[in-house]
């Protein structure tokens, strides 16, 4: 892809039963950045992941992406929608092993798993502590050990876009930090885009490149991480980051 963005919106919206819970002009994600997405709960944020997981489509306004342009009701491609994936908050999993959860997105995709292919599989579990794991059902597991076994099946084939939808909610310090080393390498090794929502600043601010508030189905602010937290330029964007409720 020559483009420097993955994606580019331009006046989308989105509404449900009359009430327009997205409202965005442009909003941009780079190629090979960590893009933190915050603000209160109803903002519109994991509305916003739907319509970049291709999930549902817009009701105006197009988005670009990976160099094609899709309006209301379009959507890309089989294989330009498999570039991209969503980890969330609870991700489902399939009741069987371990193993067979990770390796399933490129089964789906038609991929040989070889020698090779083993070993890097197996490097990923490892990297998660899952390798010791790998022959027990992934519903038998921990809600820490669950989530990381979806983040291995996430990145498991390399996507161009790993959507992530409050990751480490509910997760021990421990998780956590398995689960923002791995997606901090993981972006550094495929240069891909990652979009993650948290409402958990500090963690923003430990994984941002750029970093966007919604509040009330817009955006707010967008910024780099250092200019978001050190020289928020809107009131509300302050009133957030001081801990006043925002409606």
């Amino acid at each position: 892809m020559n483009e420097e963005f993955t994606y580019k919106m331009e006046n989308i919206s989105k509404t449900y039963a009359r009430k327009t819970v997205l409202q965005v002009e442009n909003l941009n994600i780079k190629k090979g950045e960590i893009f933190c997405l915050v603000g209160p709960s109803g903002a519109g944020k994991s509305t916003l992941l739907k319509l970049m997981n291709f999930i549902e489509t817009t009701d105006t306004g197009h988005i670009r992406f990976l160099g094609k342009t899709y309006g209301p009701s379009q959507v890309p491609p089989l294989n330009l929608k498999r570039e991209v994936t969503t980890v969330f908050q609870r991700s489902a999993l399939m009741t069987t092993s371990v193993w067979n959860n990770v390796i399933y997105p490129l089964k789906i995709r038609g991929k040989k798993i070889d020698e090779n292919e083993m070993k890097r599989i197996e490097k990923i579990l490892d990297d998660l502590g899952l390798l010791k794991l790998k022959s027990r059902r992934a519903d038998k597991l921990s809600g820490g050990e669950a989530q990381r076994v979806a983040l291995a099946r996430a990145i498991v084939f390399r996507p161009t876009v790993l959507l992530l939808d409050e990751p480490t909610a509910n997760l021990d310090p421990a998780n956590i930090h398995i689960i923002e080393t791995i997606i901090s390498k993981y972006v550094q090794e495929v240069d891909s885009s990652i979009v993650m929502i948290t409402h958990n600043i500090f963690q923003a601010r430990r994984m941002a490149d750029r970093i966007a508030l919604l509040h009330k189905g817009k955006v707010i602010e967008i910024n780099s991480k250092n200019e978001f937290f050190e020289n928020p330029h809107e009131d509300v964007t302050k009133d957030f980051l001081s801990g006043r409720i925002i409606f």
